[in-house]
C-alpha cells in the first residue's frame, strides 16, 4: 500500500512509535504513578496513533479507508499533545521534556497530514494477484 510493504516503513508510524516510547519513559516515573486516570488516558492516546496507522495499512488496498485510519491517528496525536501540556502544568514533566515531545508530536502530526494528502490524491493500487490452483489439487 502506498509503496510500503511494512507499516514500520511509514514515517508517520515511525514518529508516532518514537513518541509512544518517550511517553512510556515518563509514565513509569513515581509522580505519574499517583495519577492513575491521567496515565491511562495518556497511554491510550499515545498508543492509538501507531496502532491506527498499522491497522489502516494492513486492512487492504483502499487509500481512502487507510486515510481515515490515519485521521484517527492524527487526532490521537493531538490528544497526546494536550495530555503532555497537562503533564507539564502538573509538574510531571520538565519544560525540556515538554519541548522535546511536543516537537516530536508535531512532526508525527505533519507526517500524518502528508500521508493523508498522498492517500487522498492517488488511486488505489491494484489488488494482489493470487495464483489459481491447478485443476485436481
Amino acid at each position: 500500500m502506498a509503496g510500503f510493504k511494512k507499516f514500520q516503513e511509514i514515517v508517520a508510524w515511525q514518529l508516532s512509535h518514537e513518541l509512544k516510547l518517550r511517553v512510556d519513559a515518563f509514565i513509569v516515573r513515581p509522580a505519574f504513578k499517583r495519577k492513575y486516570k491521567f496515565v491511562d488516558q495518556l497511554s491510550d492516546a499515545v498508543r492509538s496513533a501507531p496502532r491506527n496507522i498499522a491497522e489502516g495499512h494492513m486492512r487492504g488496498f483502499k487509500h481512502k479507508e487507510f486515510a481515515q485510519f490515519v485521521r484517527t491517528a492524527r487526532g490521537s496525536l493531538g490528544e497526546t499533545l494536550n495530555h503532555l501540556l497537562d503533564a507539564y502544568e502538573q509538574d510531571l514533566i520538565t519544560e525540556g521534556d515538554l519541548l522535546a515531545t511536543e516537537h516530536l508530536a508535531k512532526r508525527a502530526i505533519a507526517a500524518s497530514t502528508g500521508l493523508i494528502r498522498y492517500l487522498e490524491s492517488t488511486p488505489d493500487p491494484p489488488p494482489p494477484r493470487y495464483r489459481k490452483k491447478p485443476p485436481g489439487t
